[in-house]
């Protein structure tokens, strides 16, 4: 595939797939090449469910415990949103249910649950404050949510989702200083989401895009030496509000970046220390799945 001097090797991260990658991202990279055969993907994912309707199992690399956690909610509806546009299915609002449940007070989700188990987890996980409404968490399973809603009016229209959006947009119009690197990154998803149906959002993205550099690249605090967000983290896709906060060369050279960031193996490598061995080599995968998503849908 290639796009000008934009060029990547699908063959090879097929292979590199094949060779290391989990089941479920095989299936998730087939779907995308192939278009087709969503319900592989669904059966894939299936495996990381839990009776209660959530999902654990180490579907977040770095939280390998088996229970129900938000963060491997959200990874489950971004899947869900892959193959919505050819399958859609039940579990979606089962998902919703175990959200709601999990809801705090102010409609909020907290950054984990409590984690018994702390095998080849990362600290994060493990020490997260259970009580305490996460604008992290909540915004990237909030925008899932949204963007599932676009094929499954009934996920839009769940009792967990309008407070969970009003928590995330109160927060947002109370950030008075810079946001930590990933609390800006899934604002800016979670406004981008809801911009079609929500006027404040698009006011609300371009008063959070002040804290974006010239560059688009934002270094993570606290992060690995190298770990930075860079354009197409925050706007992966064309045509949508969020990709208005950069210019078309920042994103060309972003694009240009990433495509060159495919190794000799085919794989993507990521920027930050996964916290197991098996977590190294999953996250690789999902790397993988994500470049080629994002470097196909900026292709013309």
């Amino acid at each position: 595939m290639h796009d000008g001097q934009v060029k990547i090797d699908l063959d090879a991260a097929t292979s590199f797939l094949a060779t290391h990658g989990r089941l479920l991202d095989r299936r998730r990279l087939q779907f995308l090449l192939e278009e087709g055969d969503g319900e592989g993907v669904l059966a894939a994912l299936e495996a990381y469910r839990n009776s209660d309707g959530g999902y654990g199992w180490g579907l977040e690399p770095d939280l390998r415990s088996n229970l129900s956690q938000p963060v491997a909610a959200m990874h489950a509806l971004e899947v869900l949103v892959e193959v919505a546009p050819v399958t859609t299915s039940p579990r979606a609002i089962e998902l919703c249910d175990w959200l709601r449940q999990h809801a705090l007070a102010d409609g909020g989700l907290p950054f984990a649950l409590p984690v018994p188990d702390p095998s080849g987890c990362a600290p994060f996980w493990a020490q997260a404050d259970p009580g305490t409404s996460s604008l992290q968490m909540t915004a990237q399973v909030a925008a899932n949510a949204h963007l599932l809603g676009r094929h499954q009016p009934e996920v839009a229209a769940h009792a967990w989702l309008s407070p969970a959006t009003e928590y995330c947009l109160d927060t947002i119009r109370r950030i008075d200083g810079e946001p930590h690197a990933y609390e800006l990154l899934f604002a800016l998803r979670f406004l981008d989401a809801i911009a079609d149906h929500v006027p404040e959002a698009q006011v609300l993205l371009e008063r959070l895009g002040r804290w974006l550099p010239s560059s688009g690249s934002v270094p993570i605090q606290g992060g690995a030496e190298d770990e930075t967000l860079h354009p197409l983290s925050f706007a992966p896709h064309p045509g949508r509000p969020v990709r208005a906060l950069f210019s078309d060369d920042v994103i060309a050279t972003d694009l240009a970046r990433l495509a060159a960031q495919q190794q000799p193996d085919g794989g993507w490598l990521v920027d930050f220390a996964p916290y197991s061995p098996a977590a190294t080599l999953e996250w690789r995968g999902y790397a993988t799945v994500h470049a080629v998503q994002v470097l196909r849908s900026n292709a013309s």
